[in-house]
């Protein structure tokens, strides 16, 4: 483990995420899940913190393992269809994972999350957080339209609205 990440983690305040995500910023990640739901069967989970807390970095937790571990807090998995998304963004890192439940996971490649990833990530470094969330909303959209669409009475199973940890 590096020290310095270490340092990162334990001295960065929890507001700095709404230097990022203002509540205008969230509202507007909130509308656009919405919106975006209603074009396929998927359904789509935000979370953002800031750092990690002490034990699970001292221990090496990567972002990976963390997301892996809000997606079952969430409960991303919990949908009838296994057809939960969720984007974690952890802040301190700036680094982006997009987990997939296996409904999902079935017909969409890694690689494109990763690659959707990467370029939230790249907007992220230029300080654009609401473009590059949105942006990477939209691209999730496209990718869950093509492979899953919308059925009859598609149902809002989890909740819209964006989750600061």
């Amino acid at each position: 483990m590096k020290i310095t990440r270490m340092f990162k983690h334990l001295f960065t305040p929890h507001w700095v995420v709404s230097r990022a995500f203002s509540r205008r910023t969230l509202k507007a990640i909130e509308r656009a899940i919405s919106e975006s739901e209603n074009t396929h069967d998927g359904e789509l989970r935000f979370a953002v913190e800031a750092g990690l807390h002490p034990l699970p970095l001292w221990r090496g937790q990567t972002t990976r393992q963390r997301a892996l571990e809000v997606f079952a807090n969430l409960r991303v998995w919990d949908t009838e269809h296994n057809s939960g998304v969720l984007i974690y963004v952890q802040l301190v890192d700036r680094r982006i994972e997009i987990v997939a439940d296996r409904g999902i996971s079935a017909k969409v490649a890694q690689r494109d999350w990763n690659a959707i990833c990467g370029r939230i990530e790249h907007a992220y470094r230029n300080g654009e957080f609401e473009q590059g969330t949105l942006g990477g909303i939209r691209e999730i959209t496209e990718l869950l339209a093509a492979h899953f669409p919308p059925r009859d009475g598609n149902a809002n199973e989890l909740p819209d609205r964006p989750v600061v940890l």
